[in-house]
């Protein structure tokens, strides 16, 4: 899946938080699930296949006012 597939959800290019699209951020896919952009985080090991990131709360919150929750 390209990210011009993803509907971005937070972090508006080149605003206080963001630059160059390389700030945490969360999109929605078409079929209503999540793709997390953040910093690695190693606080454990994941299953294989998977990955841990941690974004900031400010991000969550961005997101459900974008989603309207």
């Amino acid at each position: 899946m390209a990210r011009e597939e993803l509907t971005r959800l937070t972090g508006q290019v080149g605003g206080p938080e963001c630059d160059d699209d390389d700030c945490p951020n969360l999109y929605r896919t078409s079929d209503g699930s999540f793709v997390v952009q953040g910093n690695v985080s190693d606080v454990f090991t994941p299953s294989t296949g998977e990955a841990l990131v941690e974004i900031p709360e400010r991000v969550l919150r961005e997101a459900v006012r974008a989603l309207g929750w």
